[in-house]
């Protein structure tokens, strides 16, 4: 086992070649910000941005908050939207880095750990998004550059801090809660056990607590919905994400091949043979346990990443690792890895060449950034033509086509519902509404709550989008209150 010697006071940051670090995956980050369109879940933050709340049924209310904001600043604007997630993205490599500094590592060590984040696919996809997992795992890695300083000046100040950190973390996801739970038996099992009896971290938890009341008092008044939400999560990991057999082999790929996967697991081994970290290490692994018991997904994890990281890259700075598989931290590499993520991570091609070239590498989720108001413009006609449109209501199918609607479409189509996801408790269908346009592949769950259900037309753009194709369906003669209609199509879409 190795112990960690305490680095002294005057341990310079490596400010320029982080931050060329940082200006390096910020040029991609900027290129392609504004490329395509919004991506599906962004377009739900708006919608639910749009109705803020203390709560919702899939998250807290940071995100919709946030997106509310910044589309605010520049209406339609997918670039300003990313503006979070770009300085998330980068914020992480500089934490990243910082974390390596606090171990003990120089420039090279510090460099090599912000450069192991920049080139993960994980991250630099997240910096094109607005979404709860580009703004959790910053606030996880800059959880852990308090936590591993705190073990190195024994400052309580900083568990304070942690405390608002874990606060901000809560409003933005859950997982944190795990995080905390996870490492205090760690911590219990294989010290710094002091750290535990530290008065200041009780203080920073209960300014956690706090701040979480309001939103667990909506959470309690509305069922607790977000326990709901994790077996529905579940469920779709089993369906389209390969269920538990895919977990390790996932975080590994979002990590990255071959650079952040092996670092990762290097980092990983030799925090567990590092007592004042160790604590670190078997979180991480009790984090994945847990997410794989429940089927969560993969980059539910990559929040210990940077920490993993930096200490694989202060190893290696300190010549510990083997030479036969010392080539993988070498620049050459990096720059190879980071050209061939590119095209997987972020829209790097032209939507039009993208389109005529379906077969070239290309983020997976890059259809649905495609044909929103093109996907609205298509209801829009089909709408036109609906002789009772006075007293019908737009429903869908997928929560993301009802923000698109929302968005795009509120005036022509009035405001959209769907009993899709966290879309349910958005918007319920008026009294008003006797006849419905139902937008999704599936309309049995409106089988035997009105009197006629015919097809009258498809989403047509002519462009890849998520829902090109998508079926509409004229639904007629309501045979039943809204009130007691809408919670039983909510059960049929979670």
């Amino acid at each position: 086992m190795t112990t960690l010697a305490a680095p002294a006071d005057s341990r310079v940051f490596a400010r320029v070649p982080v931050l060329v670090v940082a200006g390096l995956m910020a040029i991609p980050l900027l290129l392609t910000a504004n490329r395509y369109g919004y991506f599906g879940d962004e377009l739900y933050f708006l919608a639910a941005g749009r109705h803020l709340s203390w709560g919702y049924v899939d998250q807290p209310p940071l995100l919709p908050l946030l997106a509310n904001a910044m589309d605010a600043i520049a209406p339609g604007s997918p670039f300003v939207l990313r503006i979070p997630a770009m300085l998330a993205m980068l914020g992480g490599v500089v934490l990243t880095a910082l974390i390596a500094r606090e171990l003990g590592g120089r420039a090279k060590a510090q460099t090599l750990a912000a450069a192991t984040f920049a080139v993960s696919p994980e991250f630099l996809g997240s910096g094109h998004y607005l979404a709860t997992s580009t703004v959790d795992p910053l606030l996880s890695t800059l959880l852990l550059w308090l936590l591993v300083r705190w073990v190195r000046t024994r400052a309580d100040g900083l568990l304070v801090w942690a405390g608002v950190v874990t606060a901000a973390a809560l409003y933005t996801k859950f997982l944190i809660g795990g995080f905390w739970l996870i490492a205090g038996i760690a911590l219990l099992a294989c010290g710094p056990r002091e750290l535990l009896r530290r008065p200041k971290l009780w203080l920073g938890a209960g300014i956690a607590v706090v701040a979480l009341v309001p939103t667990l008092i909506w959470q309690g008044t509305h069922g607790w919905p977000q326990l709901g939400m994790g077996a529905a999560i579940s469920q779709e990991v089993a369906d389209f994400g390969g269920g538990r057999t895919a977990f390790v082999p996932s975080a590994l790929i979002v990590a990255g091949i071959p650079i952040g996967a092996v670092l990762l697991c290097y980092g990983l081994w030799r925090l567990l043979r590092t007592p004042e970290y160790r604590f670190l290490a078997w979180t991480t692994l009790g984090l994945a346990a847990v997410f794989l018991a429940v089927n969560g997904r993969a980059y539910y994890v990559a929040g210990m990443f940077g920490a993993c990281w930096a200490m694989a890259a202060v190893e290696l700075e300190r010549g510990q690792a083997a030479r036969w598989w010392r080539w993988i931290a070498t620049w050459p590499v990096y720059v190879l890895a980071g050209l061939m993520i590119l095209p997987v991570a972020l829209p790097v091609w032209p939507q039009s060449w993208l389109a005529e070239h379906p077969s070239v590498p290309h983020p997976v989720f890059s259809f649905a950034e495609v044909g929103w108001p093109e996907t609205v413009r298509s209801i829009e006609r089909t709408f036109a033509t609906l002789p009772g449109r006075g007293h019908t209501v737009v429903v869908t199918q997928s929560y993301w086509t009802a923000s698109a609607i929302d968005y795009f479409g509120r005036d022509v189509l009035g405001e959209p519902a769907s009993p899709n996801r966290g879309y349910a408790t958005l918007v319920t269908p008026p009294e008003s509404a006797q006849d419905v346009l139902y937008v999704g592949d599936d309309p049995r769950p409106l089988l035997g709550h009105f009197t006629g259900l015919k097809p009258v037309g498809k989403v047509e753009t002519g462009l890849p989008g998520a829902f090109e194709g998508t079926p509409l369906w004229l639904a007629t003669g309501r045979t039943e209150p809204w009130q007691a209609l809408w919670p039983k199509l909510v059960n049929t879409h979670t």
